[in-house]
C-alpha cells in the first residue's frame, strides 16, 4: 500500500499492459452489471412491469425525473406527519444531465437518467481501476473494480440514483490528488458537490490533502495548492447557499429542507436504535443486510487505516462513513450512501490480489451473484425506499 500521501513506486509497466489491465476491469464490470440488469428486466417483463421503468423511475429516480421535466418546485406533503418533502434536497447537476441528454439524445427523462448513470458508472470503474493500481498494482486495481460491481447494493450504480456519478467524480478526483494534479483534483470536487450532499467528502479530501502539502517541510507553496484547497467545497456550497437564499434562510435553509426529510445528524443515535430493533429480530431483511454491511465497511475502514493508506482515500472514506453512521432516517438507505466508498474495499482487493487467481475468480463470481439476486430483490420485490 502507502505511507502517508506518497505511494508506493510500482515497477513501470509498458503502457500497452495498462491499457489491457484497465480494459479488462472495465469489462468486468460491464460483464457483472449487464447481467444484474438483465435479470431485473427478465424479473420485470414476468410481472409484467417496464424495466426501464423499475430502474428509471423508482423512489429518488422518480423525483429526479420529475426535476429533469419540469425543474424545481415540487413538494410532497405527509398529512399524518405535517412533513412537506421537498425537491431542493436533490442537488443539480445529474438532473442537468439528464436534461441535457434528452436534448441531445430521441429519449425521455428516465431513459437519460440511465444513460448517465451507466456511463458515469463505467467511468467510475476506469477511476476506481487507476486509483487501486496506483495504490498496490495493477492486479489489485482489476480486483478493487471486480468487488466495487460485486457489492450488495450494486444495482444502484445501473439504476437512476447519483451514487454512480458520485463515485467517478471522487475516483479521479482522489487520482488526480495522488498525482498531485492540484487544481483537476479541486475542480472535479466541485463538481462532486453539485452531485450529492455525501460529494463534501471529496472536497474534505483535497482541501485537508492541500493543507498538509503546505505545511510540510519544505512544502508546496505553489498557488495551485492554495486553489485547490480554497476551491474544492465551491460546488457544495453553493447549492446549499442557493437553497437558503430561496428559503430566506442562507445558513440553514438547506438543514431545514433535510430535516422535512427526516435526515439530520444525531451521530448515530437513530441507526443504534435501528440496529438494536434489527438484532431483537424486529425488522426485514433490508435491515439485515444494512446492519451486515455497515459492520463490515467498518471493519474494512479500520483495515484501511493499519495499512496506511494514502491520506486523500483515508480522509475521503471517514467523512463518508461518518456522515452515513451519523445520519438519522433511512437506515435502508445506509449501503446506497456508501458505495461511493470503494476505497474500503481495498484492504480485501490487496488480500485477493496475494491468493491464487483461481480463488480471486470464485470469490469474485460467488459475490456476482449474491450480489445480482439481491439487486433484483431489491428493485422487484422489497417496496422499502432505497
Amino acid at each position: 500500500m502507502t505511507t502517508g500521501t506518497s505511494t508506493v513506486k510500482v515497477p513501470p509497466r509498458p503502457r500497452t499492459a495498462a491499457l489491457s489491465a484497465g480494459t479488462t476491469a472495465l469489462a468486468v464490470f460491464a460483464a457483472v452489471r449487464f447481467v444484474g440488469v438483465l435479470v431485473i428486466a427478465l424479473g420485470a417483463w414476468a410481472t409484467d412491469r417496464d424495466p426501464l421503468t423499475v430502474l428509471g423511475t423508482s423512489f429518488d429516480s422518480g423525483w429526479y425525473v420529475a426535476i429533469t421535466e419540469h425543474g424545481y418546485g415540487r413538494s410532497l406533503a405527509w398529512p399524518h406527519s405535517g412533513a412537506i418533502q421537498s425537491d431542493l434536497a436533490f442537488f443539480p447537476l445529474y438532473p442537468s444531465l439528464m436534461r441535457l441528454t434528452t436534448l441531445l439524445l430521441p429519449v425521455g427523462a428516465a431513459g437519460a437518467g440511465l444513460l448517465v448513470a451507466w456511463g458515469a458508472a463505467a467511468a467510475a470503474a476506469v477511476g476506481i481501476y487507476r486509483v487501486g493500481e496506483r495504490v498496490a498494482g495493477a492486479r489489485t486495481g482489476v480486483l478493487l473494480v471486480a468487488l466495487w460491481g460485486v457489492q450488495p447494493h450494486a444495482v444502484i450504480l445501473t439504476a437512476g440514483y447519483t451514487e454512480a456519478l458520485l463515485a467517478a467524480l471522487a475516483a479521479w478526483s482522489l487520482y488526480a490528488l495522488l498525482r498531485e494534479r492540484w487544481l483537476w483534483a479541486a475542480g472535479l470536487a466541485v463538481l462532486a458537490g453539485l452531485t450529492r450532499p455525501t460529494g463534501i467528502a471529496v472536497a474534505a479530501a483535497v482541501s485537508v490533502t492541500a493543507l498538509c502539502a503546505l505545511l510540510a517541510r519544505g512544502g508546496h507553496r505553489r498557488p495551485e495548492v492554495w486553489a485547490a484547497g480554497l476551491l474544492a467545497p465551491a460546488g457544495w456550497a453553493a447549492y446549499l447557499l442557493a437553497v437558503g437564499a430561496q428559503r430566506d434562510d442562507l445558513l440553514h435553509g438547506y438543514f431545514a429542507v433535510q430535516d422535512s426529510w427526516g435526515s439530520r445528524f444525531d451521530f448515530g443515535a437513530g441507526a443504534v436504535r435501528t440496529a438494536s430493533q434489527v438484532l431483537m429480530g424486529q425488522s426485514g431483511p433490508n435491515a439485515v443486510m444494512t446492519l451486515v454491511v455497515l459492520a463490515v465497511a467498518t471493519g474494512l475502514a479500520v483495515l484501511l487505516l493499519l495499512d496506511r493508506a494514502p491520506l486523500p482515500l483515508l480522509v475521503y472514506t471517514a467523512v463518508l462513513l461518518v456522515i452515513t453512521l451519523g445520519g438519522a432516517g433511512f437506515f435502508d438507505s445506509k449501503p446506497r450512501f456508501l458505495l461511493p466508498a470503494f476505497p474500503l474495499l481495498l484492504p480485501l482487493a490487496a488480500a485477493m490480489a496475494r491468493a491464487r487467481p483461481r480463488t480471486a475468480v470464485v470469490v469474485t463470481g460467488v459475490l456476482a451473484g449474491l450480489s445480482c439476486g439481491y439487486g433484483a430483490y431489491l428493485m422487484l420485490v422489497s417496496h422499502v425506499p432505497l
